[in-house]
């Protein structure tokens, strides 16, 4: 019998695939406890209509990455803060931030969960900081630290 998963089955395979099962273990293991519907031509069409709206989504949001990564490479973020001698910030620049800097002057709202600093930034000058857009698109934008 054929049947279509509704969850992710350990033995069987993931969400949302179709599998082929003996008919004993799908009428009395996994259709009565939900992990799986009969297979029916209706069923493996709606599954179909599912997976290209999901696929249609991804596309969409990896295109949607790659043009804010061509926007972003070219932008340099400033944030002046206070400074002791020989240019030692007063605290440390963080992610949140230069995330909020960087909505501010250049209306871009990245999460900064998706910013990448090896550490927060604790002196005057230029860095370079990565931001990982969406699966295998990242881009790298310049923040310049300057004394009030």
């Amino acid at each position: 019998m054929k049947v279509i998963l509704k969850q992710d089955v350990k033995t069987l395979g993931k969400k949302d695939s179709l599998v082929n099962v003996s008919d004993g273990y799908a009428r009395n293991f996994l259709l009565p406890k939900g992990l799986a519907m009969e297979a029916t031509s209706d069923n493996v069409n709606s599954m179909n209509q599912k997976n290209q709206s999901e696929q249609a989504k991804k596309d969409k949001a990896l295109a949607h990455a790659k043009e804010l990564a061509e926007k972003l490479k070219d932008v340099t973020v400033e944030i002046k803060t206070k400074a002791g001698e020989n240019g030692r910030l007063f605290g440390s620049i963080t992610t949140k931030e230069i995330a909020e800097k960087l909505k501010e002057q250049h209306k871009f709202d990245i999460d900064k969960k998706k910013m990448v600093m090896e550490d927060s930034i604790k002196a005057l000058g230029t860095t370079t900081v990565e931001a990982k857009l969406y699966p295998g698109v990242s881009t790298k934008f310049t923040v310049k630290v300057t004394q009030e």
